[in-house]
């Protein structure tokens, strides 16, 4: 059984992120793997699952966000080797700290070694990001300008957009996908949602053709030039 832990959605689903949880379980599912998404309440203890969502939300749900998973057993799961696909405030929740408006900082969860400040601008629009051979299109809106500490590799190169920093977007280690790109992102991107999946599931997939192939070469073809 799948399990896929949505985290707090009240807090960390402005942009639809939630929508990375149906798409984990319905490609799950038309391969006949059995799936079940675990929406976590700000009042819920963190269950058990194969893989945790972490989305996006404005300044004041993030730091929540951050505070009530610090008092949670969430950080522990993680470091257990539990897996997790984190989306802008959720990139930024995971790491030593973030600042929101005003330049105020703010501690993460310190469960992987980036830095996130404030940018002299807000980035906001197309994102598109070279993941090895493939190329990941998204949407980010977020002010944030992340560091990786030594040795975390970053989850792509930008090609358009800023991402983490206009050269490098999100992060990637044994058990964690985070990126800026919303959308959300593993619905614009059906080859990202099985790459994920064949991590948690730790074998390789059948293909899975779907008009959401279709949709993601559209895109891409309007965005790579």
């Amino acid at each position: 059984m799948l399990k896929i832990g949505l985290i707090y959605p009240e807090l960390l689903g402005t942009y639809g992120d939630g929508g990375n949880a149906l798409v984990l379980a319905e490609r799950a599912r038309r391969r006949h793997i059995s799936a079940e998404i675990i929406s976590v309440g700000i009042d819920d203890d963190v269950p058990d699952a194969s893989i945790y969502l972490l989305g996006g939300g404005e300044d004041g749900p993030q730091r929540l966000g951050a505070e009530l998973l610090r008092r949670s057993s969430f950080s522990s799961r993680v470091r257990d080797g539990s897996y997790v696909l984190a989306v802008c405030a959720g990139l930024q929740i995971l790491g030593a700290s973030f600042a929101v408006a005003g330049n105020d900082e703010f501690e993460g969860l310190d469960l992987v070694d980036v830095v996130t400040r404030r940018g002299a601008t807000r980035a906001i629009g197309d994102l598109v990001v070279r993941v090895n051979e493939r190329v990941l299109v998204g949407f980010e809106n977020h002010g944030g300008v992340t560091t990786l500490g030594v040795g975390v590799q970053p989850l792509g190169t930008v090609e358009r957009g800023r991402g983490n920093d206009g050269t490098l977007d999100g992060y990637r280690t044994s058990t964690v996908w985070a990126s800026y790109a919303h959308g959300p992102v593993l619905a614009m991107n059906p080859w990202f949602a099985d790459t994920v999946l064949e991590g948690v599931l730790g074998h390789e997939l059948a293909p899975l053709a779907s008009e959401a192939d279709r949709l993601y070469e559209e895109r891409r073809a309007l965005l790579v030039r």
